[in-house]
């Protein structure tokens, strides 16, 4: 897929303006977006997203776009299970909900900009070492498995993030002053005429610290499903651009996708399985079937999006399930206790 420098250039100048045209649409003025006003924009930018993966079917063939589609959709899934640690680092630094739109946009954009340099990275390793395949592979596999470990435990993944939120306070408070009051919606203000960090900075810090470990993950699952940069950097963006309005739309269902690190999991471990089927079929180490291609059958994009796809769409209605009988369950539980005590208060008149 060739993409010139002009492609690129209106293309990182159209995600900047949608971004500018989020903040002064809606972060400027604070506020806590409605249910009505976060459903209507994150259904506009999955549309955004949707069109584009049409032009690049209908412009470079089925090929490339059933990839972005591919990665889209891993990259969505993805920066939903973000969204769990997001809430957790919102709570910690008890952000008041009408300026929680400015940190996640800041933040968004700051996320954006890292992983444009993880894509770079990964794309430069790719081309010149067809290998880093095998090491992108490994680390998807033992993430899909930490995954797994985390979601089985008890306590999940939460504990683990509490402590990483706190070592990077605890290292940006002694390195810049911060105080503990906020200003309105500023970053930065003043106490005795001195400068100083408000809490929402520091939230904002931490999340950006966070989501460089995401990416971590993110980035290699993607050049699982696509090699072109231009289409992971899309795929990203158009990932990203719509977390700000998902975070109000679903935050309140977060806790009832119980099963979706078990679908991430599989995502990743199904991915991580690709790229070792690929790496295998381009293998260039010598101690490995004399340097030679190993013929293993590789994964289509077509099985990949629908192996993605389905897994997400199974988790997730199984969590809905699960989360509804557990309110029933609850429901009955507290009834049978009333229902108890009446008994109990009726024997002793």
């Amino acid at each position: 897929m060739h993409v010139s420098a002009l492609v690129w250039i209106v293309s990182i100048l159209v995600v900047l303006g949608l971004f500018v045209f989020d903040f002064y649409s809606h972060v400027r003025t604070p506020h806590e977006p409605s249910l009505k006003e976060s459903g209507f924009w994150s259904a506009v930018y999955i549309g955004l997203a949707a069109l584009f993966g049409l032009g690049v079917w209908a412009v470079s063939g089925s090929t490339y776009g059933g990839e972005f589609f591919a990665g889209f959709v891993t990259e969505k899934a993805l920066s939903v299970d973000n969204l769990f640690v997001f809430v957790i680092i919102m709570a910690k630094f008890a952000v008041p909900r009408i300026y929680q739109q400015k940190v996640l946009l800041i933040g968004i954009v700051m996320a954006l900009v890292m992983r444009a340099g993880f894509i770079a990275v990964g794309a430069a390793a790719i081309s010149a070492y067809s290998w880093v395949f095998y090491i992108f592979g490994a680390f998807l596999l033992y993430t899909a498995i930490k995954l797994v470990r985390e979601a089985s435990s008890e306590e999940g993944p939460v504990e683990d993030e509490k402590e990483r939120e706190g070592r990077v306070a605890a290292l940006f408070k002694k390195i810049v002053p911060t105080t503990e009051q906020y200003d309105g919606d500023r970053l930065v203000t003043r106490i005795d005429g001195k400068k100083v960090a408000t809490p929402l900075l520091l939230a904002l810090v931490v999340i950006g610290f966070t989501d460089v470990l995401f990416a971590l993950d993110s980035i290699p699952a993607i050049y699982g499903l696509t090699q072109e940069p231009y289409l992971v950097f899309m795929a990203n963006a158009f990932a990203l651009m719509g977390l700000r309005q998902l975070y109000f739309l679903i935050g309140g269902l977060l806790d009832r996708l119980v099963y979706l690190s078990y679908g991430l999991s599989i995502v990743l471990g199904f991915i991580g399985v690709k790229l070792v089927l690929h790496a295998l079929h381009e293998n260039t180490l010598p101690f490995l079937n004399g340097g030679q291609h190993v013929a293993v059958p590789e994964i289509s994009t077509g099985l990949s999006l629908a192996v993605i796809l389905g897994v997400l769409v199974i988790t997730t209605v199984a969590s809905l399930i699960k989360s509804k009988r557990d309110d029933r369950k609850a429901l009955a539980d507290g009834d049978s206790g009333s229902d108890s005590g009446s008994g109990t208060s009726t024997r002793e008149n």
